[in-house]
């Protein structure tokens, strides 16, 4: 379901849950980044990263060629009729391109809305079997407004959880109301600062469980998210959803077909997403661009 316009319903709340005078834009943009036939394109790259993309092809990573390849993206012909939005790396919010054009406008010029990661990453949770908890609340404010300023209109920020094994230890509950907490804070700060909050609670699939337990853990995951957004009074309607897809564990002895995986995400998504929200943009979260395109056509066939 699209939210299409603002009602009085959303006017009212956003006295107090979006806060400002950006609850219509933080609509208008969600529902813009959410508009069929289009996707997200994910350049957000850190400089290591894109530096291991780089050796295989023997360029040198510094700041100018990543300003040539992304610049290269960016003016792609036509690719804003299959783009509506860029998450960027604050490197590349600011730069500029080599024809002196900043690489928002170019963003802009194309009708692609310019996105921003904002997380710094995750750190260990201590007291539990190797979970993490994303990082990066602190000054989120501040630079917020500081990438609104720039021109971005969105953010994204990733929690990780992890399925260990099959008994259920994890995801703990411990990490899963960690990480809520966290993207809820984020969510609820970006939306202070106009900027449209890409909620990503990503359940890593490298272990040997079913799909079956994969649905289970990630139910668990979306609906403690969108409880603890509820605490924080965040504005549904100017947000998105960014979850992995529901599937057997890579390790696993049997593995599910990519048409049981979209019928099982979809339910998933059923059973806890509010109708508010206005898109799903998924993660291919380490599946390859066939097994998720036929994952993604079974969900809308």
């Amino acid at each position: 379901l699209r939210s299409t316009h603002l009602c009085a319903a959303i006017d009212k709340r956003a006295s107090t849950m979006a806060g400002l005078e950006y609850a219509e834009e933080l609509v208008a943009t969600a529902n813009a980044i959410s508009a069929p036939g289009k996707g997200i394109l994910a350049a957000d790259e850190s400089v290591g990263t894109i530096g291991k993309r780089f050796a295989p092809i023997g360029v040198e990573n510094n700041q100018a060629n990543r300003v040539k390849y992304r610049e290269l993206l960016f003016k792609t012909p036509g690719l804003g009729e299959y783009i509506s939005g860029a998450i960027t790396f604050e490197e590349t919010l600011f730069d500029t391109a080599t024809c002196g054009t900043s690489m928002v406008d170019l963003m802009k010029k194309q009708g692609i809305i310019p996105g921003i990661k904002v997380d710094k990453g995750v750190q260990p949770l201590f007291g539990t079997n190797g979970e993490t908890v994303t990082q990066g609340i602190d000054d989120l404010g501040k630079r917020c407004a500081k990438y609104y300023a720039q021109g971005a209109r969105f953010a994204k920020w990733r929690a990780v959880l992890h399925i260990k094994d099959s008994t259920g230890a994890t995801p703990s509950m411990l990490a899963i109301d960690q990480n809520a907490e966290t993207l809820a804070r984020y969510a609820a700060i970006c939306q202070a600062n106009g900027l449209v909050p890409i909620v990503e609670p990503e359940v890593l699939m490298d272990g040997g469980h079913s799909i079956d337990f994969a649905a289970e853990v990630t139910e668990k995951v979306i609906a403690a998210c969108y409880k603890k957004l509820s605490d924080h009074k965040v504005l549904l309607e100017g947000t998105l959803l960014k979850p992995n897809m529901v599937r057997s564990g890579e390790a696993a002895d049997t593995i599910a077909p990519m048409t049981a995986v979209a019928k099982a995400t979809v339910r998933v998504l059923q059973h806890t997403v509010p109708v508010a929200v206005p898109g799903i943009t998924f993660l291919s979260g380490g599946m390859s661009e066939e097994e998720a395109s036929l994952a993604l056509n079974s969900m809308n066939a």
